[in-house]
């Protein structure tokens, strides 16, 4: 009965989506090529806006929890301890569901830009969700920004896979689906879309603007009517500018690039240790998750993304963050509340990258935000207890500082500028913001070339190359290059006459042989068994297994266009099958890439 009513339940889901998705072909006849990116942005921004309501409110609801077990069960320990069951319970769904791999930062969107053109497996769009759900949700150190922004570009690189858009527009619907998550995130749409063009487009027409705004204003639309306020990281006092108190900003600014480079370094020697690590992956797992406890004990503002304690330190009494911990006896001590502020602010790197190295889920956004709270809290306190200026605004100082770090690590000063300006309702900091976030960038700059995020791709060359023949290739668009008419054979339904009569009808001489759930099991090559087809005694006599043949190597639609050529050549090939999610999805012709390069290569001369 019960197996009866789920099947049911498929059934009714099943025939909904596809009567939706009819709607979406027939839209997409019927509208202008710009009227169906229109309302692929809202439709896209709508999943996307969604997601981030799950995750926000699964996070915030944990946190809620905890701090209720911790303050009316008398359980000091569960910060600790859950920490330790998110980052296992993250490995086991990555092992058990995601086949044992998953991609994590914003990188890989850009990775994807670079080299895939665009294209993201589909499984992105519910792994980020669930896994970094499990991460911080339960206490992990880490932000839960880059899961969304990886889930959003997912989405929107998926629907346009789906409705066969062209690369350009692809990586347009990618685009969008960061700004939708962003924007919904923080409920700042401008933000959105400069996160989106600083970070994930480089080259962007006053045409792309469009689609993107619409999109990061819906996902802020949603994310304000759905999401409490108390989840969102949002101030509401109201914070002045001082022109006397510009030195002291300038100091900040350069305090925060280096801080910046601090954490960006620390954190890449963490995965860089438990990336060399010989362990199996849930040894690997605790061997982070357990100094993670730790540290979550002796500084329990690291526990989750920690938007509580940067709500707390722009407070009326700070001190109030001392709260639950072991130093809660000295809270009326300015000096102790400093150099607990100022101690976590240094171990947060590590806290973030046991989180994340160890086999947790989630990003360095949140930290950013973190860390550059507590510093701008660490300056004005310093110099007001050290008596240089003792009438620092605390709250604006903690919140500038927020902006310092994101720019430095990330090295997109107009995002932290505008995202800290929306989050705070208004614009009153708008200069000190510029003061703090460009010098920020610019001291980090010097010390790192890249931002924290894309340094290991630049260094490998997947993002920046002085290759003219890879930067060429990085541009051809893939799915345009796949051959996905060709009649595809059924092991369990065709035969040998089947073959024959295929042959004589069509002009194609390849074709693929998969099983009724089209996972492919070779190919048959009218080349490789014409000695067959011509001589009706063997024809007569040979079964259908005889004439497949298994295909030197195989790729996948995940592959960038540089990867199958080099697949092509040490596997002397003149087509290859390629795969979709493990399926058979086409045949690509080594002649129609090369075809392609030759176009291209002509436009850019011509240009």
């Amino acid at each position: 009965m019960l197996n009866r009513n789920v099947s049911k339940v498929r059934l009714f889901f099943r025939n909904n989506f596809r009567r939706v998705e009819t709607l979406f072909f027939i839209a997409k006849s019927l509208l202008s090529d710009r009227q169906f990116i229109y309302l692929s942005a809202v439709l896209v921004s709508i999943s996307t806006a969604f997601a981030v309501i799950i995750l926000k409110g699964f996070a915030h609801n944990v946190f809620n929890f905890a701090n209720y077990i911790n303050g009316y069960l008398k359980l000091p320990y569960i910060n600790s301890l859950l920490p330790i069951a998110g980052i296992l319970l993250t490995v086991l769904v990555v092992r058990k569901i995601l086949n044992g791999r998953m991609e994590k930062g914003t990188s890989s969107i850009l990775y994807s830009v670079a080299r895939r053109g665009g294209i993201i497996p589909r499984k992105q769009m519910y792994s980020q969700i669930i896994t970094s759900s499990l991460t911080v949700g339960l206490g992990g150190s880490a932000g839960l920004e880059s899961p969304i922004t990886i889930t959003g570009a997912a989405f929107g690189s998926n629907f346009a896979q789906k409705y066969k858009l062209p690369q350009k527009d692809r990586v347009l619907m990618l685009a969008c689906g960061v700004a939708a998550g962003i924007a919904a995130a923080f409920n700042a749409p401008i933000a959105g879309v400069l996160f989106a063009i600083e970070v994930v487009l480089t080259d962007v027409s006053i045409t792309a603007f469009i689609p993107i705004m619409i999109s990061a204003a819906t996902g802020a639309i949603i994310s304000n009517i759905v999401l409490n306020e108390e989840v969102l990281l949002s101030f509401k006092q109201q914070h002045m500018f001082d022109y006397h108190n510009i030195p002291y900003y300038i100091l900040l600014g350069i305090l925060g690039g280096l801080v910046s480079v601090y954490h960006a370094r620390k954190f890449q020697k963490i995965e860089s240790y438990f990336a060399r690590m010989k362990k199996s992956d849930y040894r690997k797992a605790l061997y982070g998750a357990l100094p993670l406890a730790g540290l979550i004990f002796l500084f329990p503002t690291l526990f989750g993304e920690g938007y509580e304690s940067i709500k707390i330190l722009t407070n009326a009494d700070p001190s109030e963050i001392l709260n639950n911990t072991l130093l809660e006896g000295f809270k009326d001590n300015a000096w102790v509340l400093l150099g607990f502020v100022g101690l976590t602010m240094m171990v947060k790197v590590f806290a973030a990258g046991l989180t994340l190295s160890s086999g947790g889920n989630g990003g360095n956004f949140a930290p950013s935000l973190f860390v550059g709270s507590y510093l701008g809290f660490v300056v004005a306190k310093l110099l007001h207890l050290l008596g240089f200026a003792k009438n620092l605004p605390l709250s604006s100082f903690t919140i500038v500082g927020m902006a310092g770090i994101l720019s430095g690590l990330f090295h997109a000063p107009l995002t932290a500028i505008f995202l800290i300006g929306e989050i705070t309702g208004g614009y009153n900091l708008m200069v000190p913001l510029m003061i703090v976030s460009s010098i920020s960038f610019a001291v980090s700059k010097q010390f790192e070339k890249h931002s924290m995020d894309i340094k290991h791709l630049a260094d490998k060359g997947d993002v920046f190359t002085g290759d003219k023949d890879k930067n060429i290739l990085s541009t051809l668009d893939l799915l345009s290059l796949i051959n996905t008419d060709i009649k595809v054979i059924k092991a369990d339904e065709n035969t040998t006459d089947d073959i024959v009569n295929l042959l004589s009808s069509t002009h194609h001489n390849v074709f693929a042989v998969t099983d009724q759930k089209n996972k492919l099991l070779g190919v048959i090559d009218f080349n490789t068994i014409k000695h067959i087809v011509f001589s009706p005694f063997k024809i007569k006599y040979s079964k259908l297994d005889e004439l497949i043949t298994t295909p030197p190597v195989i790729v996948t639609i995940e592959d960038s266009v540089e990867t199958i050529m080099e697949q092509f050549e040490e596997a002397n090939a003149d087509y290859l099958p390629i795969l979709k999610d493990g399926k058979y999805y086409g045949f690509i012709y080594k002649a129609k890439i090369l075809e392609a390069y030759r176009q291209k290569l002509k436009e850019i001369v011509i240009e």
